[in-house]
């Protein structure tokens, strides 16, 4: 690792997250923590973002600062989109006009990469960001991402589904924990492999689970925005 440290700004690239009441907590904590390992060797800054810049509590209670506002990040070179709370999802998507769906258009119009995990998809879906895309999310949420006619919704349960076209490129992840192979994914993209297998080594991610269940079919969609 390089001698670069954590408060050294002036990188060429910044990634952020915009975080919301009742977020995952490992949908950004998990990516956030590759990409700092990932910006010490490359060009990368990473930021979270609210509303308002002030800190938000996470789906189990957890309560953790932002860094700046959305008016203070009027612009991203990439967007990282996360999960939360079904009753957080249902209230931002109910008004398609909402601050946090604007404020993912507005990045996404000059972004070289849109990415979200986990539920995070269905919030660039309904902000008409995954249209004409190949997309995924969590294996519960997999109908609700499927109502959106203009998507191709992956049902083979990859980890992550990376996808370009005319509008854009996209990166979305599976359910939570995907976020970590997603992550590594994006960084390969963005520099290359031997970055993300040095991030890979430094957070020592390779997992072996103790158990190994079957994921379910979905089931139909619990969240109502229209």
């Amino acid at each position: 690792m390089s001698a670069r440290k954590q408060g050294d700004w002036g990188f060429a690239m910044k990634l952020g997250i915009p975080i919301y009441e009742g977020v995952n907590l490992l949908d950004v904590a998990g990516p956030l923590e590759m990409f700092y390992w990932a910006g010490q060797d490359n060009d990368l800054q990473s930021t979270l973002i609210s509303q308002d810049g002030c800190a938000v509590t996470s789906i189990n209670g957890v309560r953790f600062e932002a860094h700046a506002s959305f008016a203070q990040t009027p612009a991203l070179d990439i967007l990282w989109v996360p999960g939360g709370d079904p009753a957080a999802l249902q209230g931002i998507m109910k008004d398609p006009q909402s601050p946090y769906l604007q404020y993912l258009r507005q990045i996404a119009a000059d972004a070289t990469w849109v990415c979200s995990v986990c539920e995070g998809a269905l919030l660039l879906a309904r902000a008409g960001l995954l249209d004409g895309h190949e997309a995924t999310t969590h294996w519960y949420f997999t109908a609700c991402l499927q109502s959106f006619p203009r998507i191709k919704v992956d049902t083979t349960r990859q980890r992550f589904v990376v996808s370009r076209n005319a509008s854009g490129n996209r990166l979305t992840g599976g359910g939570i924990s995907a976020g970590l192979d997603e992550a590594l994914k994006l960084i390969s993209l963005l520099f290359d492999d031997k970055s993300a297998e040095e991030v890979q080594v430094t957070t020592q991610y390779f997992p072996k689970p103790p158990v190994m269940g079957v994921i379910p079919e979905s089931p139909g969609c619990p969240i109502k925005w229209d």
